[in-house]
């Protein structure tokens, strides 16, 4: 049988140097150096909308926490014959499952996300604050993904610890002192260290990586069999689970099987573990820096077709089709069933211009919306571009004249309309009470703090600590459970700043957010649905 650093008892205690150890040491160290490349180069971009939303600080700790397990694995052939056994007993029994637990916490995000982004497709039209605490079920439901992920992992870990020290204390396999008499190895050096790297002690560390591997991963699997999104983030998501299902069935094969001794001299059990690690690092960081690509590659494009077609425009003077002819429209059904315009143009550019994005959202938003909510998990920049809209066609139309407007009606729309723009905060870019922020600058977003955060506060309380301003989208996004809010009205004074500008700014950002991100995403997922549906029609 065979042990944790592939040792047995004609070991000698020595460093081993030969050509095995020195791969190892490269290669630890080029992977490591690999590794932290690709997390510096997340962690500077990590205001992008598909890194923001993947809570690369939760990542990072797990992967911090299991690159250090890595790294003591690839080096354990170097120095693993002088290394107590019961340093190793602590590792695998503590710090390796803490760092599995954080990863899979960051991992179920996918699932939190996805679900939070539904809300977006039925929302509601009144301003709500939290009301009484309630029992623990209620304050349990109240806390966001973030919380509750870290308090399952800490109650998880402490029955770790609880169970890790119990066994220590009670057998004397890794101390003759104290413990339980027949526990004890007896020996040379070597063959105590062999004694020690296997055994019922390592039972409470077998269980939790199986339960990560073969309980919670499949449940998330489970649970993420039916989404789709543009972002990587569910092949991620899966392919995590399933690189994990290998390393504890294969650890106990090694340490436990006869015939695996041969393997044990050049590839010790532990590496087993350390491959599903290191495939973990992999589709955690490499995927989304794949991703990044992609979507600059994706603006690029949409860039350059808004600018062939600008330049189309201006030099031929009508050579092309306009956006706004009759003749160069295409009907997409909604979600509904009803019909919609999107224009096109014989360049094929003009599809991707502000103008067609804006007919959209002005004739029918609903499938861009649900394209945006279900599967580019940016739902909250749509839907905020419509409440925008809706909220200045019901308080300042265009077609209305000054001459219509009764005194008394005007003395009360001030109120009436500032309610309505302060929800409009509320819900999509206050840093303290958006289940989902929009992703603003820091100018804009202090412009509208100034005006709005003072009166939210008023009526939804302080529930949350406010984060740096200068980085508001560094917490992850929390939910408040429906049934304890109601609805409020603001009784404080309108803020002198408030006017029918007062979103012009973060309005045109969240645009040009869109029109470079979700919707030429939502344009070619259209082309290959009419295509698809063109074949088949001919078929």
């Amino acid at each position: 049988m065979g042990t944790e650093f592939g040792i047995n008892k004609d070991t000698k205690p020595e460093l081993r140097l030969g050509a095995v150890g020195i791969f190892y040491i490269v290669f630890a160290a080029l992977w490591t150096a690999v590794l932290l490349a690709g997390m510096i180069f997340l962690w500077i971009r990590r205001e992008m909308p598909i890194l923001r939303i993947r809570g690369l600080p939760l990542s990072f700790a797990a992967i911090t926490f299991m690159h250090t397990y890595w790294l003591a694995v690839q080096l354990a052939y170097w120095y693993g014959a002088l290394m107590p056994e019961v340093a190793e007993f602590w590792i695998m029994g503590v710090w390796f499952p803490f760092g599995i637990a954080l990863f899979h916490a960051s991992n179920s995000r996918f699932l939190y996300v996805a679900d939070g982004q539904r809300k977006f497709l039925q929302r509601s039209e009144t301003l709500s604050a939290p009301v009484s605490q309630g029992g623990l079920l209620a304050r349990w439901r109240k806390m966001d993904h973030n919380r509750r992920s870290l308090i399952l992992i800490l109650s998880c870990m402490g029955l770790q610890l609880a169970l890790t020290a119990i066994v220590f204390l009670v057998s004397r396999k890794f101390h003759s002192s104290f413990g339980v008499s027949g526990t004890e190895v007896h020996g040379s050096f070597m063959e105590r260290k062999v004694a020690q790297g296997r055994g019922w002690e390592w039972f409470p560390s077998i269980f939790w990586q199986m339960f990560w591997a073969w309980i919670f991963a499949p449940y998330i699997l489970f649970r993420a069999r039916k989404l789709r999104d543009t972002q990587g983030w569910r092949l991620q998501t899966i392919a995590c689970c399933i690189s994990n299902l290998h390393a504890a069935p294969m650890w106990l094969i090694a340490l436990y099987v006869p015939a695996m001794e041969p393997v044990n001299t050049y590839f010790i059990p532990p590496q087993w573990i350390a491959v599903s690690v290191m495939l973990l690092e992999i589709f955690t960081v490499f995927v989304p820096i794949i991703e990044v690509w992609k979507h600059k590659a994706l603006t690029q494009e949409t860039l350059n077709s808004i600018a062939r077609w600008e330049s189309q425009k201006k030099g031929f003077n009508g050579g092309n089709k306009s956006i706004n002819s009759d003749s160069t429209r295409s009907s997409w059904g909604g979600r509904h069933g009803r019909s919609s315009s999107v224009h096109t143009s014989t360049s094929g550019g003009s599809i991707l211009t502000m103008e067609a994005l804006e007919h959209t959202l002005s004739k029918n938003p609903e499938p861009l919306q649900q394209f945006s909510a279900l599967r580019d998990f940016s739902g909250e920049n749509i839907a905020f571009l419509t409440s925008v809209k809706e909220w200045k066609a019901t308080y300042f139309p265009t077609t209305t004249k000054d001459t219509e407007k009764e005194d008394g009606a005007a003395k009360v729309l001030p109120r009436e309309c500032f309610e309505s723009a302060l929800k409009i905060y509320v819900e999509f870019i206050s840093a303290t009470h958006a289940d989902f922020q929009i992703n603003l600058s820091s100018t804009d977003f202090k412009a509208l703090q100034t005006i709005f955060e003072q009166a939210a506060s008023d009526i939804c309380g302080r529930e949350r600590s406010s984060p740096d301003p200068c980085t508001p989208f560094a917490d992850i996004p929390h939910r408040n459970d429906s049934e304890s809010t109601l609805d409020v009205r603001y009784g404080g004074d309108v803020p002198a700043d408030f006017d029918e500008h007062v979103f012009d700014d973060a309005e045109m950002s969240i645009k040009y957010l869109v029109l470079t991100n979700t919707w030429p995403k939502f344009i070619k997922e259209r082309r290959s649905f009419d295509l698809a549906s063109a074949e088949a029609g001919n078929n």
